[in-house]
């Protein structure tokens, strides 16, 4: 009996064993386990850690897997990193259930995804949001300045502003419509509820280890300090926005809720899907320059679920964001600021150069002016009570496939 009979893995998964994402879930205890996921089957970490699993040089008796965080694990460093991805691959790539402890072992260790609860993998002590999509920048300035000329730092820095950590939600918990200062149709500020709630498909990463106060940390340094990438879907509300944003930017507009999803796909997981950056003109700074202008080929897509019917109303890729990972980080740390385990960075608005690529309702509907008629009859100019948002993500490259995961939440 071979392991394909503990580990379920259908064929096209997003979940395969090239992947081995981390993440946390709830067990028939109430415990808050790490785990990881190949196929359909969630495999407990602690579980395997409390039986010294993992004895290899850089996870000898560090029990990396037995907090409820994430947070210990990814401050550990890469060698660590690519070590547990190592042993978990190898292990259930080569199991035999013919060998009695491991059978044991295993079969504690496994859990169908259908029975599992999965939670908030990891404490996210700060949050950063980006405004690197040049589709998405052009955009918004062609709404509200009347033109697509970029502002004139932006090609020059990566735009971005300190989120708030507090309001970090998971894949499936509902979000609750905001209320705030809204110009009426008189031009008069009023407190009341958004009517221009939006979504905006976004990227982020997760920081692994910690740079010193007052240690920039360049772009081509970057990428040690990364542990992986999850979906984020930055919430806002339009209106507040628009009355609140000079001149200091977002506040209470993006405050309310930002979503993540439950999986934390390493970087080792997406070494085999890298390709060329965006060409930079004019060339960055020294501190942003990096020696290999890659990024990584990320099919992304979002679905809206309205009138109980759902559809596809965007696809767009990672690719195409002016401004890459290693680059924000390097901005974030420029004047020595420093970065904690668990702190989540986050892309911006991830759009195409095409309407059915517009990473957010504000571009998809032009601000109201062109709402989307859904093949249900349902009209959005922005998103009404009731309606869920899914995100996807995919990679895929001779014959190879990774996947996200589901970013979902309703809004009520």
């Amino acid at each position: 009996m071979d392991y394909e009979a503990v580990i379920n893995i259908p064929e096209g998964t997003d979940f395969g064993p090239n992947n081995i994402p981390f993440g946390a879930f709830i067990n028939e205890h109430g415990e808050q386990h790490l785990c990881t996921r190949i196929g359909d089957t969630v495999i407990d970490l602690f579980v395997l850690d409390e039986a010294f699993f993992f004895d290899g040089p850089n996870l000898d008796g560090m029990m990396a897997f037995q907090d409820s965080t994430l947070n210990f694990f990814m401050s550990m460093g890469r060698p660590a990193w690519r070590e547990a991805r190592e042993w978990i691959q190898d292990a259930f790539g080569q199991i035999s259930m013919e060998d009695v402890v491991n059978a044991e072992l295993f079969e504690r260790a496994c859990y169908a995804i259908e029975d599992v609860e999965l939670c908030m993998p990891f404490e996210i002590p700060n949050y950063t949001d980006f405004y690197s999509s040049e589709n998405h920048a052009r955009n918004v300035g062609m709404m509200f300045r009347g033109s697509d000329e970029l502002m004139p730092n932006w090609k020059h820095i990566p735009i971005g502003y300190h989120g708030r950590a507090s309001s970090i939600v998971l894949s499936g918990e509902e979000v609750k419509r905001p209320s705030g200062m809204i110009l009426n149709g008189e031009g008069n500020p009023e407190f009341k509820v958004s009517e221009k709630v939006d979504f905006e498909l976004e990227m982020g990463f997760v920081i692994g280890t910690e740079n010193q106060l007052g240690q920039p940390v360049s772009a081509d340094d970057a990428l040690d300090h990364i542990f992986g990438l999850v979906l984020v879907n930055d919430w806002s509300a339009r209106d507040i926005q628009k009355f609140e944003y000079q001149p200091l930017g977002p506040f209470t507009a993006k405050n309310w809720a930002t979503s993540i999803s439950p999986w934390v796909i390493t970087l080792e997981a997406l070494d085999d899907f890298k390709t060329n950056s965006v060409e930079q003109d004019p060339i960055p700074a020294d501190y942003l320059r990096r020696s290999e202008n890659q990024t990584f080929d990320i099919e992304m897509e979002v679905q809206l679920t309205a009138g109980g019917e759902r559809t596809s109303i965007c696809r767009t890729n990672y690719k195409t964001l002016y401004w890459s990972m290693e680059q924000q980080l390097a901005q974030q740390t420029v004047t020595g600021c420093n970065l904690k385990t668990g702190d989540l960075l986050a892309s911006g608005t991830i759009s195409g150069s095409e309407p059915g690529s517009y990473g957010s309702m504000l571009e998809l509907s032009w601000n109201g002016e062109e709402p989307m008629v859904l093949p249900n009859g349902e009209i959005r100019a922005f998103l009404e009570d009731g309606d869920e948002v899914i995100f996807n993500a995919y990679c895929e490259r001779d014959g190879k496939r990774l996947g996200f995961g589901e970013l979902r939440n309703k809004l009520i």
